[in-house]
């Protein structure tokens, strides 16, 4: 019953704020990282909030096929791939360059 809710408050906000579920997935992996590396000392060079997007990006992937197997009958591999690509590709690029120093400062 409370999935069943914040599953339709989710749908809810998506329409209120005209996103894809493809957006989404990317703010949700950009807001996951900012916040995580906002606490920690060493910012966007953190190694905590690269992983808590990796980690929260395969959970909610993981939770999404539990539901595709007990709906459908199968898992459906590549849109999950996708999701978690789009979840984790930008805080990725982005921990990257700080690791690396692309930018100078």
């Amino acid at each position: 019953m409370a999935m069943q809710s914040l599953s339709t408050g989710l749908i809810s906000f998506q329409q209120w704020a005209h996103l894809s579920t493809d957006a989404g997935h990317i703010y949700l992996g950009l807001v996951i990282f900012f916040v995580i590396a906002l606490c920690h000392q060493r910012q966007l060079k953190s190694h905590y909030a690269i992983w808590a997007v990796l980690g929260l990006a395969l959970a909610l992937e993981l939770f999404g096929a539990r539901h595709d197997i007990l709906e459908r009958g199968y898992w459906r591999v590549t849109e999950s791939v996708r999701n978690i690509l789009h979840m984790s590709l930008m805080p990725l690029l982005i921990w990257l360059s700080a690791y690396y120093r692309v930018w100078r400062g």
